[in-house]
């Protein structure tokens, strides 16, 4: 009985973690959890990985991440439209990557391609504590 309640605990707090990450992203964009540890060597410090899966023409809105992330992007298959900052929009295919600064602002994270899916993998290095990796900003001019 009480490995049910455990698991049935575990489980309904991992739905509502992956709910609280869904509501932050676009239509046609699934955030799913890959990891997550603590850097044992550089205290206050974690490793956080995530997956995204963008559907045919699905985009993120422009967002910025935590503070303390830097942010290894990693193209696992199709390909990614990207611009940082005011940095140039860049097409990435599978096998290729980016990084993303403390504080930068992601203006463009879609699918480039209309017809087929893509996925990618972004690695955070971030405070332990800062819990909200992505945060949805309007673009100039946007209300």
């Amino acid at each position: 009985m009480k490995r049910f309640s455990l698991t049935a605990t575990l489980f309904a707090g991992v739905l509502v973690g992956a709910s609280l990450t869904a509501q932050a992203h676009g239509v046609g964009e699934v955030v799913t959890p890959n990891f997550e540890h603590a850097i044992p060597n550089i205290p206050g410090k974690s490793l956080v990985a995530v997956e995204v899966d963008y559907a045919p023409g699905a985009q993120s809105p422009s967002h910025v991440h935590a503070q303390s992330a830097f942010i290894y992007a990693y193209v696992v298959s199709g390909a990614i439209e990207s611009q940082v900052d005011d940095g140039p929009k860049q097409v990435f295919k599978a096998g290729e990557s980016w990084y993303e600064n403390p504080g930068a602002r992601h203006t463009v994270s879609r699918n480039a391609s209309k017809t087929a899916p893509a996925k990618l993998l972004a690695v955070f290095i971030v405070d332990s504590d800062d819990k909200a990796l992505t945060t949805p900003v309007a673009h100039a001019g946007e209300q």
